[in-house]
């Protein structure tokens, strides 16, 4: 295997891999956890009125849409389990259109994101239901959407879950020009070495379920594919799993680091999507 800090348990085709600290790989190669998971702690309070932007049906699913479309360049946001009624996220989308972007942040869950407070239906069951790998299909068609909206570049950055479907889209140079994934979960060296379009990876020291020494392979691959394939690994420092969509906005550090790889997101797709 490409990714050393795996190991195989039992099944196959990516079933059953395990990280040491206790992730578990299932439906649609997602990693969820089986006791204390960084991917489901600070579980935001989901607004559907939140943002300054609409909801509108894009490729067949409702939409946060932030921006005008007349900027003939536009940014998908893949959101991390919580869905996009997050209001953090939404928030990140009115800053990224004020750039100058068409932002469309696509719920992936149609009206079922993860809900912590829901016993009868822990993260192990739901996330079977909502595999990557059918939201990397969704993500497809919305792309598609746009192109008929005459959006001519679209640049994608993906959280936690929406990391892998950022990661898959970027294995093409069909859909997207660039990508940005933030505190990615279930991408591996592979899916690193199979991109084709600029990438930025932006990571937490603090991480879990894709931890620094995986990272670091992410660098040493990204580095391999120089200079057909542009792109960076950075590690924050200090923060944890999800620190850029669910900090606590009374927390200035939080604040701070989340901050900064807003700008860096929008840094990258300043540099390719234009």
């Amino acid at each position: 295997m490409a990714n050393d800090n795996l190991k195989v348990v039992a099944g196959k085709g990516g079933e059953g891999l395990w990280w040491s600290g206790g992730l578990k790989v299932v439906a649609g190669n997602v990693l969820v956890c089986e006791d204390g998971p960084q991917c489901c702690k600070n579980a935001p309070k989901l607004n559907p009125n939140s943002g300054v932007g609409h909801v509108e049906v894009i490729g067949g699913l409702n939409s946060y849409v932030s921006g005008s479309s007349h900027h003939h360049h536009a940014i998908l946001l893949i959101s991390d389990i919580f869905g996009y009624e997050a209001p953090i996220l939404r928030k990140l989308a009115d800053k990224v259109a004020a750039a100058g972007y068409y932002v469309v942040v696509p719920d992936f869950f149609h009206g079922d994101p993860y809900n912590p407070d829901n016993p009868d239906r822990p993260l192990q069951v739901w996330i079977k239901d909502h595999g990557a790998d059918k939201g990397y299909e969704e993500a497809k068609r919305v792309i598609e959407s746009l192109k008929q909206k005459d959006i001519c570049k679209i640049g994608a950055a993906g959280f936690c879950w929406g990391g892998k479907v950022a990661a898959l889209l970027a294995q093409s140079d069909e859909y997207i020009q660039a990508t940005v994934l933030l505190h990615p979960s279930a991408v591996t060296v592979d899916d690193i070495k199979a991109v084709k379009v600029p990438i930025a990876v932006l990571g937490a020291e603090l991480d879990q379920v894709s931890p620094p020494e995986l990272l670091k392979q992410f660098e040493e691959a990204l580095n391999a594919k120089r200079p057909k394939v542009d792109g960076y690994v950075k590690i924050f420092p200090g923060v944890a799993h999800g620190w850029t969509v669910r900090y606590d906005p009374e927390d200035a550090a939080a604040v701070k680091s989340a901050e900064e790889a807003h700008k860096d997101m929008l840094n990258w797709f300043k540099k390719y999507i234009k």
